[in-house]
């Protein structure tokens, strides 16, 4: 119910996956797969074949009005340097370099937060993501079980 005030409601964010070659589009595929949703809530755009002025203008033509994070490869090249231009003034855009899956996922089910908050968010889970399998001691019990 509405008191007349501000609306307190939070437009959800959308994601543009900016990458070298084809990785957007099999990263993207694998969300969707996962998590479903809406399709345009995360767009893929590479920057296969293109200069640097129709790289800006196809992540333009997606990018909308409302809040947007860039998700970038890479903190430089191409599409780095796109992103960076397009997220220039401070406001409804973002960037995050170094996207992977998990960070992805995340966006998909959290893209309602505030962006300072779901940057921060996407951050950490990214950062937390990075792993490495735990290697045994030489001298550990090698026995498979089963």
């Amino acid at each position: 119910m509405s008191d007349g005030g501000e609306d307190s409601t939070v437009e959800a964010a959308r994601g543009i996956l900016l990458t070298h070659g084809s990785m957007c589009h099999g990263m993207v595929d694998a969300v969707r797969r996962i998590a479903g949703g809406d399709p345009d809530a995360l767009v893929a755009v590479s920057n296969d074949g293109k200069s640097p002025d129709a790289l800006l203008q196809a992540v333009l033509e997606v990018a909308g009005p409302g809040p947007t994070i860039i998700f970038t490869d890479m903190p430089s090249g191409s599409c780095a340097i796109t992103a960076r231009f397009i997220c220039r003034d401070p406001g409804n855009r973002t960037v995050l370099f170094g996207t992977n899956l998990p960070m992805l996922l995340d966006f998909i089910f959290h893209r309602e937060l505030p962006l300072d908050e779901l940057v921060e968010r996407l951050t950490e889970r990214g950062r937390s993501s990075i792993r490495s399998l735990e290697r045994r001691d030489d001298h550990a019990d090698r026995t498979v079980p089963g």
